[in-house]
Formats: C-alpha cells, structure tokens, sequence
C-alpha cells in the first residue's frame, strides 16, 4: 500500500484500519500535541527536500484526498448544502477538528465563507505572520467538490496564527483548465 510509486491517490476509507481491535485501551482519539508533532515534523520535511510550494502542494492535496473521504464515509448523502453543513458541523466537532460556521453562501455562484474555530491545525499558536491551514483549504475543497462536483479554490484568509481567532475560508469555483 505504501511502497509502490503512483500517480493517483490510492487511499481507502479502509486504510484506517480497526481501531476498536487495534487500540482496546486508547481508543480511537489522541491527544492535539502529537498531531501537531507529526503535522509539524512532516511540513518540515517536505520543505527541506522539495520546498515551500511543493509542501503546500501535498497538504492541499492531502486536505482534498481526506475531505473527499469524510464526504463518503461520514456524512450520510446530504440532500442539500443545509444538511451538508449541518452534517459537516456535526461530525467535524465529535472528530474534534473544530467548530465549523459558513458566514457566507451564494449558491447561485457557489460562493462560500466558512470558519473554523477551535481549529484542529493553529489555534493556540503564537503569532507567525503567515496563515498554515493549508490542509484545511485543501479538506474543504474536497467536501465541496465531491458534493458540488465541479473543483474549487479555497484559500485562507484569516488563520488564528495571524491574530484572528478563528480560520476564515473562502471557497469559489476553480477554472478547470488553470493550473
């Protein structure tokens, strides 16, 4: 599963393994510190060996690829953006990833601004002057698109790590043909 070189994702809801089975005692949850060590630890070894745009590109990527999952897995076919919301904002807050609003949406344009508090990512971070959700621009890209079925762009524009204290997105429809 891990060995072979690929060009497309190949992850499956089931690569998650049994978790009742594997962890009897722990159970399926940890704690945020050693997320952040593996989150933090891999982004620097991707800068080290590739570079900056390359690891935005994998977080991106790897945000989509797991948005595009929890699309499938864990919210139940929503009829409508107000049961995907509904259903995202539910599951989101049991996996404690954070707590999830849309401030805006056009569905005409399919225009969204959503925030993430308590964001699984960056919240309690000291001041950086960058925002670093990258993987969660690439997450919600993935809901979107695999709900929507069209691609989007979301970037970032507020992140708690630049003085804001919540993350604020903003998702609108990507130009297939642009790179």
């Amino acid at each position: 599963m891990f060995q072979e070189e690929r060009v497309d994702f190949k992850f499956e809801w089931e690569h998650l393994g049994n978790l009742a089975l594997g962890r009897p005692n722990l159970g399926p949850t940890t704690h945020i510190a050693l997320y952040r060590l593996m989150q933090f630890t891999l982004r620097d070894a991707l800068i080290r060996h590739g570079g900056v745009e390359l690891a935005n590109r994998v977080f991106f990527d790897a945000g989509r690829n797991a948005g595009a999952a929890i699309y499938k897995h864990l919210l139940n076919a929503p009829k409508d953006m107000g049961e995907l919301v509904r259903s995202l904002q539910r599951s989101f807050e049991e996996l404690g990833g954070g707590i999830i609003r849309v401030e805006e949406a056009d569905l005409e344009k399919n225009h969204f601004v959503l925030t993430v508090a308590e964001d699984l990512d960056c919240s309690g971070l000291p001041l950086m002057d960058e925002a670093i959700c990258t993987y969660d621009e690439g997450f919600i890209a993935g809901i979107l698109e695999a709900h929507l079925g069209i691609p989007f762009r979301v970037r970032e524009v507020d992140c708690w790590c630049t003085g804001d204290r919540v993350c604020r997105f903003e998702a609108v429809p990507r130009d297939p043909t642009a790179t």
